[in-house]
């Protein structure tokens, strides 16, 4: 049988386990510049607006990109998109909400709100689809599903986030939709017209557009987290407070991941389908999730927001990178 697969972005066939991706030592690297030497003053204001236009183009790129025909037709399998988007937007959330009642009163306010904003947000695209494919998954069916969920996150993760957060003083401020509308969906909208023209260009040099889209990122988690030094927040965040939230991160990827791969059984799902709920619907994206919270947060709580989301993602990484090899060793695996 013949037909065409989307490719599949690598990160050297497995990541993690061969290296510590570079993406992950960027952020690591610019929260300790950040505790050493925080931006300040007129490099502040500067870095304030570079990272709001930055943000837009990111936006702007992320709909130029999209591929509407492959969207249309991996929408067909409508019990793995709604698996997917039932995993991200209603079981994470519940289990936020969960573990916020458990620990909140062990955490600061914006770990909290950082707890509940990382089990709003939407999945990841490149490493769902490296994963699902490593595991030997169903690949259109993931590529379908992050990018629709990316695209839903937008206006579904601000109203979650309000949702979750609705009484709590670190939640999104009243401009918050103002400005989604602004610096995300314009943007964004006017990409994803705009892809009629650019599209084909925008994902052939996916490369260094990757590289773009990073560099954005990471000068989002340096402007964060030295606003944060230069008003004081992190002395009042301790050993425990960070262990606290990183048992949270844990709970949420154990029990997502379980729940992703047994109850799509109750219906028949196969093996493939089963991976890619699996993968789809545990990761969270720290693309769009610390952009999107310097927009939705007060400036003063921003870096404690992003910490959950910070340290969710190489937890992630690093355990599914471990599932996939484990899966793909056994393609026939059925349990």
């Amino acid at each position: 049988m013949t037909g065409s697969v989307p490719r599949v972005p690598r990160w050297s066939d497995v990541p993690v386990l061969r290296r510590v991706e570079p993406f992950v030592v960027a952020i690591l690297t610019a929260v300790a510049v950040a505790a050493l030497l925080p931006a300040g003053g007129g490099v502040a204001t500067g870095l304030s607006w570079g990272t709001t236009v930055g943000v837009g183009v990111l936006f702007f790129v992320y709909g130029a990109r999209m591929a509407p025909a492959e969207a249309v037709a991996g929408l067909r399998n409508w019990r793995l998109q709604g698996a997917v988007a039932a995993t991200t937007y209603v079981v994470f959330p519940l289990l936020g909400l969960l573990l916020s009642l458990l620990v909140g009163r062990f955490l600061d306010d914006g770990l909290v709100a950082g707890v509940l904003f990382l089990a709003a947000l939407p999945s990841t695209v490149q490493s769902c689809v490296v994963f699902t494919a490593m595991a030997h998954g169903n690949v259109p069916g993931a590529v379908v599903s992050a990018t629709v969920s990316n695209l839903a996150g937008i206006g579904v993760t601000p109203l979650l986030a309000a949702l979750l957060l609705g009484s709590a003083g670190a939640g999104p401020d009243g401009g918050a939709v103002g400005r989604i509308l602004l610096q995300l969906l314009v943007p964004f909208l006017v990409g994803l017209l705009a892809g009629r023209w650019i599209g084909p260009w925008v994902r052939a040099h996916r490369g260094p557009l990757t590289l773009l889209d990073r560099a954005v990122i990471v000068g989002v988690v340096y402007a964060a987290f030295s606003r944060g030094v230069r008003q004081g927040v992190w002395r009042e965040v301790g050993v425990g407070e960070v262990a606290v939230v990183l048992g949270c991160a844990a709970v949420f990827l154990a029990a997502v991941l379980a729940l992703a791969w047994w109850v799509p059984r109750l219906w028949g799902a196969g093996r493939a389908d089963r991976v890619t709920i699996a993968f789809c619907g545990s990761n969270k994206s720290l693309a769009t999730g610390l952009p999107m919270a310097t927009v939705l947060f007060d400036p003063h709580v921003v870096g404690l927001v992003a910490l959950p989301v910070i340290l969710y993602h190489p937890l992630q990484i690093t355990v599914c990178s471990v599932l996939a090899t484990r899966l793909g060793r056994a393609p026939l695996l059925q349990g």
